[in-house]
């Protein structure tokens, strides 16, 4: 095998067993919800691959549901449940759409009802009512995005300028109770912090909201200003919440993937949290420093990194990160960096991630491309394409973060 067939391996098994399929079985197993009527509600990448799963357990128990995943995301219709798609980093108009449609689902519940929500990452942006005009909303994601703030500050915003964010969607379904599966996408796995919270009490504050918009120096109308002012519920009597999978265990699949192939693995972190290209430059000084061994070897990385906008091109943090690491392992023999995130996408692009190796440098300078200027352009989708270094999965209806991993083979 070439050490892209190893990675294509390894990149396989790993997000094999971060699927929620088990996760919402287990969740589900011998769970009894009462005589009320049972609704679901399943939001985030992952949201189509979750409610099939409860749907498939539950059966006639389940009497409607609505579904809002990303676009290319819905894998056929399932029964009972009205399947939506919508935009996502940045929500749009068919965001709104669903999410009133989802509301209009658990409108006048009582208190012997339950509403099963299934939550996984990106549902902040699929998952939206805004208490502002949708065309601010987007430009204050783009900002968000632009800026490099990281996902907790992100979603510390976005949840004061929402009307289901923050445990919000949780008092709308009151007196009905709430049993929330979550899939976790943000390191640590704070659960007010996933999806931006939408039935999980608030633990970020207006001061903190508003200390994010100075620091980013964030361009907000006086209405949106006024509704950082205002605080979300911070007390939340009818949910019970369970989370399921996480970075931690998509770092370990990988790890026994390597091993499985010959490779001594390590996991160097589940909490990488920098920008993309430092952490690939970082991971291609872990391989120059490590070159030099008798024996194969592996170093895993998880977490998830942020770009800084400079320039106008295409790409992802994935790619990005790979590409910092090929300037670092140009030359080197049978060693090779890659990185994926474990939904299948990365940035607005239809690539998982980046794979480069010792000849990647070369390749691109034949072609004409110079690493430097690529990340300064955030060009990074076009150069990998042309040396064949772009992972391409498909959707894989999970969103645990990414991994990054160095092989050096001997």
């Amino acid at each position: 095998m070439t050490l892209r067939e190893d990675a294509d391996f390894i990149i396989k098994e790993a997000i094999r067993h971060v699927l929620p399929d088990e996760a919402v079985r287990k969740a589900l197993e011998g769970k009894a919800f009462g005589q009320g009527r049972l609704y679901l509600v399943a939001a985030g990448k992952a949201a189509w691959q979750m409610a099939k799963t409860a749907g498939m357990l539950l059966g006639d128990r389940l009497e409607k549901g609505v579904v809002i995943t990303k676009y290319d995301h819905v894998m056929g219709e399932l029964q009972r449940i009205s399947c939506y798609e919508a935009g996502h980093p940045v929500p749009d108009e068919n965001s709104f759409r669903a999410t009133q449609a989802a509301l209009d689902l658990v409108m006048d519940l009582q208190a012997e009802d339950t509403v099963l929500f299934l939550l996984s990452g990106g549902g902040s942006a699929l998952f939206e009512k805004p208490l502002i005009s949708g065309e601010e909303l987007a430009d204050v994601t783009k900002q968000l995005l632009a800026c490099g703030a990281d996902i907790v500050e992100m979603n510390t915003i976005r949840k004061r300028l929402s009307a289901v964010k923050g445990g919000r969607f949780a008092k709308l379904c009151e007196p009905a109770k709430v049993y929330s599966i979550v899939l976790s996408d943000i390191l640590g796995d704070p659960l007010d912090m996933i999806a931006s919270g939408p039935a999980y009490p608030d633990t970020s504050t207006c001061e903190q909201a508003t200390a994010i918009a100075e620091k980013y120096h964030l361009k907000l109308s006086e209405q949106a200003t006024g509704l950082l002012r205002q605080e979300t519920p911070k007390i939340l009597n009818n949910v019970t919440t369970e989370i399921t999978g996480s970075v931690r265990n998509l770092c370990q699949a990988a790890k026994e993937a390597c091993e499985s192939l010959g490779y001594e693995a390590v996991i160097l972190t589940d909490q990488l949290d920098c920008v993309a290209r430092e952490a690939g430059a970082f991971l291609g000084d872990i391989a120059k420093t490590n070159q030099i061994t008798k024996k194969s070897l592996a170093f895993i990385a998880g977490g998830e990194t942020v770009v800084h906008l400079t320039g106008s091109g295409l790409g992802g943090r994935n790619q990005e990160l790979a590409l910092a690491a090929a300037e670092k392992i140009s030359g080197l023999k049978e060693v090779a960096v890659f990185s994926v995130g474990s939904d299948g996408t990365d940035g607005p692009t239809d690539a998982a991630g980046g794979f480069v190796d010792g000849e990647t440098k070369k390749k691109l300078a034949d072609a004409g491309y110079r690493i430097e200027q690529v990340l300064e352009e955030n060009d990074s989708y076009h150069a990998l394409e042309k040396c064949d270094g772009l992972i391409k999965t498909g959707a894989t209806g999970t969103n645990v973060n990414d991994v990054a991993v160095v092989l050096i083979r001997r």
